[in-house]
């Protein structure tokens, strides 16, 4: 589980995010950053479990991201992020194509499958949803995904029309996506409480058709 002094500890964070204040609370930032990194172990052991492809020996040093901003090319220039993110939970070729949790007070999630693929992989997966439209429909209209991810046919689109497509094509609101993400958010007592790595990696299985989708379209 995450520890309530995880949260408290980024919570001080946003208000104070700055070298000095993070210098002088070092120790805190450890003591959280070691309960992210133990909580990943755990999450990878229940993913494994589950049918999500995950393998058991994924390392959770290679999962869990740096909490430091990369400021050069941006307005904002907090030094350090407001959250921890774990991602990487894949074992597909394509490494873009995974689990990934987003760990912030009031705010974390789960997500899967792929945020904004480009050129040869967005052009492989329109077309493995033109061909193969009813299974990739079965995906996303499942009760039980629509339940937790919602309507998939949410996320951004294009306002014209794919290169290649026609406007009488009948998925073309499919293909006219720019991601392919099932999202859920996560409460803070969901994280906190004892069967949270369970839980994320029920959702996660949810997901994992998505994902070997996804990953077929571009292999």
């Amino acid at each position: 589980m995450i520890y309530p002094d995880t949260f408290k500890f980024l919570t001080d964070l946003v208000r104070n995010n700055n070298r000095e204040w993070f210098q002088a609370n070092k120790e805190q930032y450890d003591k959280a950053h070691a309960n992210v990194l133990t909580f990943t172990d755990e999450l990878i052991t229940e993913l494994a479990k589950a049918d999500t492809g995950v393998d058991a020996k994924l390392n959770s040093k290679k999962c869990v991201m740096r909490i430091y901003r990369d400021v050069r090319f941006s307005k904002d220039k907090s030094p350090y992020k407001s959250h921890f993110a774990v991602g990487r939970l894949t074992q597909h070729k394509v490494v873009e194509i995974g689990f990934y949790l987003q760990i912030e007070p009031g705010k974390s999630f789960v997500a899967g499958g792929y945020w904004l693929p480009q050129g040869e992989h967005l052009k492989a997966i329109r077309q493995e949803i033109d061909y193969n439209a009813a299974e990739f429909k079965e995906i996303i209209d499942a009760p039980t995904f629509k339940k937790n991810f919602g309507e998939f046919r949410d996320q951004e689109k294009l306002k014209t029309l794919p290169k290649g497509y026609d406007a009488d094509n009948e998925n073309i609101e499919l293909l006219k996506l720019k991601s392919f993400i099932a999202y859920r958010d996560l409460t803070d007592k969901e994280l906190t409480g004892p069967n949270a790595a369970k839980n994320i990696a029920a959702l996660c299985a949810q997901i994992h058709p998505l994902n070997i989708f996804l990953n077929n379209a571009i292999n």
